[in-house]
C-alpha cells in the first residue's frame, strides 16, 4: 500500500471518528478515500486491522458508553443518538463488544472511574471484540 492510499483511508477513518452518528456506509467512505467500495474495504482491514463497519460500530459503541454512564438518557435514545437505526442490533453489538447489554451496563454504578481523567479512561473502557473471530493467519 502507498502512502497516497493510506492519507485516504486515514481522512475515511477520520470522518467515522468525526461523524460516527451520522448515516455511513462503505460506497460513501470509499468516495471519500477516493477508491472503489471493494478496494476501499480490503485495503481499510489491510492497513487497520478491522473492516471499516467493525471500525465504525467501535466508535458508536464508545460514545454509547459514555452516554449509558451518564444514566439521563432510555438505552432507545443511546441507540438513535449514536447513529444505530435498530435498537436490536445495537444491542447485540453492545453486548458482544462491553460484555453485557446495554441496559446492564446502564444500570450499573460508575463511581469507581469517576476520578480518573476521561482522556486515560477512553483507553480502558474501549470495547474490545470478545466473540469475534481472529482472522486467519496468512500464509
Amino acid at each position: 500500500m502507498n502512502l497516497e492510499d493510506l492519507v485516504r483511508l486515514r481522512r475515511a477513518r477520520d470522518l467515522m471518528d468525526r461523524d460516527y452518528a451520522k448515516p455511513l456506509d462503505v460506497p460513501a467512505l470509499a468516495r471519500v478515500a477516493l477508491m472503489s467500495p471493494g478496494h476501499f474495504s480490503r485495503s481499510f482491514r489491510a492497513a487497520f486491522g478491522e473492516t471499516p463497519y467493525s471500525y465504525l460500530m467501535t466508535r458508536r459503541i464508545e460514545r454509547a458508553k459514555a452516554l449509558l454512564r451518564r444514566g439521563d438518557l432510555t438505552v432507545t435514545e443511546v441507540c438513535m443518538a449514536v447513529g444505530c437505526t435498530s435498537l436490536g442490533s445495537f444491542s447485540s453489538r453492545f453486548t458482544e463488544l462491553v460484555g453485557e447489554s446495554p441496559s446492564a451496563y446502564r444500570a450499573r454504578r460508575h463511581d469507581d472511574g469517576a476520578a480518573i481523567p476521561p482522556c486515560v479512561a477512553k483507553i480502558y473502557t474501549r470495547p474490545v471484540r470478545n466473540g469475534e473471530a481472529k482472522p486467519a493467519p496468512r500464509a
